[in-house]
């Protein structure tokens, strides 16, 4: 595949399981936008949020996706609000395709119950607070994406196989 597949979607959604499933069966190179981004930072998402606020933070991730957008044949599991700056869901558009991956709150709440790296889920960790969450988020993310697949009961592989027959 010669365009680059963007995987957007809430956190929990399972963009980086995904991703590491078309890595896997369709040797497409992988970009973690937040582990990338934490890398090249040098501290953890948490801390970018507290040391240098949000602001620096989305930055980083506009220029992270201006740098992939050169390459290609690269599946990239952005962080959940990157499809809330309309100069992002540019550059996306303009070196592949945007898949959105749904999910129930409930399913969102499962998986990251325990995870204490969710900065945006302070104080919001239960369905109401995750459902509240993605009702902002949505308008932007189906404006954003080229098309939607659920996630919810469903494996990698499957999740997988119907993005690559959609495409």
């Amino acid at each position: 595949m010669r365009e680059n597949l963007y995987l957007i979607g809430f956190m929990g959604s399972g963009k980086s399981t995904v991703a590491k499933e078309l890595q896997k069966k369709h040797g497409m190179e992988l970009v973690e936008m937040d582990d990338r981004i934490a890398e090249e930072a040098g501290m953890s998402i948490p801390e970018i949020f507290e040391t240098k606020g949000e602001a620096a933070f989305r930055s980083m991730e506009t220029e992270l996706l201006r740098e992939i957008g050169r390459g290609e044949n690269t599946v990239i599991s952005c962080g959940g609000g990157v499809p809330m700056r309309e100069e992002n869901v540019r550059l996306m558009k303009e070196s592949g395709k945007i898949v959105l991956l749904t999910a129930k709150p409930e399913t969102i709440l499962e998986r990251v119950k325990n995870d204490v790296n969710r900065p945006l889920l302070k104080g919001r960790k239960n369905t109401e607070g995750i459902a509240g969450l993605m009702e902002q988020r949505r308008p932007a993310y189906e404006a954003a994406s080229d098309f939607s697949v659920p996630v919810d009961g469903r494996s990698a592989a499957e999740i997988a196989e119907e993005i690559l027959g959609r495409m």
